[in-house]
């Protein structure tokens, strides 16, 4: 899924994707991290190191960066987690290479660098693009993932609203000229001339990628908390599917509650959901603190 926010203007057919133009462009405030470039795949991946204790995986939006995706964030969730924030291939300090954009290989990337850090397991939690990317991974790499946290994302392409399909096929570089997206690309990538052809890169993920089969899902040991706005972009009904999928949709006074969970927050959309860190931070941390049930 990537960021949808209507945009006003002799364009107003065209939607743009400026999540970041409602968040600062600063960069997060913490404590000095540990930082690197891992080789995984031949990329040279950026990733953060904040904090101490049980590891979580922080994986960005579509068009994003450390920078303008988890402000904040990475501040609560270091306070009792190791955090390890990344950029994946093309994004932010992450060079770009000769290889489709896929949630295949991003999640492959994410695996891979978990054996870099020496890390056997760890949770992971993505928003948007990086939500499909986190499923993609317990999927394709289940030994090394515990737990899910999926921040407004679908299974397939049909899980988006169809103002957000229609917009999607009108996008260019052109809609995020002065946007914070496009400042920190040109800011922190080693390639800033080439936002224009990272745009579309990015926007053949959907001809590229595969759907998530219901079956992949269903199957995947990982439990996966789903967190959505009640207008975030992504069809109510596919929300439902998804939770579905993971043991959701019972009674939970007759029968034992999933080890799975859903949050829908109203009032809200893709763009607000970062916005709304106050509320979701603690709703995740219970999530990962959470004995799973026995099977």
């Amino acid at each position: 899924m990537f960021n949808l926010a209507n945009r006003k203007g002799p364009n107003m057919k065209r939607t743009a994707f400026l999540l970041t133009m409602f968040l600062p462009a600063a960069l997060v405030a913490q404590h000095q991290p540990t930082t690197g470039y891992a080789p995984v795949n031949g990329l040279k991946m950026y990733y953060e190191i904040h904090g101490s204790g049980d590891p979580v995986v922080l994986l960005h939006g579509a068009f994003m960066t450390i920078t303008n995706n988890w402000t904040g964030w990475i501040d609560e969730l270091s306070k009792t987690r190791k955090v390890i924030a990344v950029e994946m291939q093309g994004h932010g300090r992450t060079a770009d290479i000769p290889r489709d954009i896929t949630s295949e290989n991003l999640a492959d990337d994410v695996a891979a660098l978990l054996d870099y850090l020496k890390i056997p397991r760890a949770d992971l939690l993505g928003y948007s693009m990086g939500g499909g990317v986190a499923m993609r991974c317990a999927i394709r790499h289940p030994d090394k993932v515990r737990k899910v946290v999926v921040i407004s994302s679908m299974l397939r392409r049909d899980g988006v609203v169809k103002e957000g399909q229609d917009a999607l096929a009108t996008l260019t570089a052109d809609a995020f000229k002065g946007s914070p997206i496009e400042v920190e690309y040109k800011r922190l990538n080693p390639n800033p001339d080439d936002f224009p052809k990272f745009v579309k890169r990015v926007l053949a993920m959907d001809s590229k990628g595969r759907d998530i089969g219901d079956d992949q899902l269903k199957a995947t040991p990982a439990p996966m908390f789903f967190i959505h706005g009640d207008s975030d972009g992504v069809r109510l009904e596919h929300v439902a599917e998804m939770f579905r999928l993971k043991g959701g949709g019972i009674h939970g006074d007759i029968k034992p509650l999933p080890a799975s969970r859903l949050a829908i927050l109203p009032a809200t959309t893709h763009v607000t959901l970062m916005q709304r860190m106050s509320v979701i931070v603690p709703m995740v941390n219970d999530f990962l603190d959470a004995k799973q049930p026995k099977p």
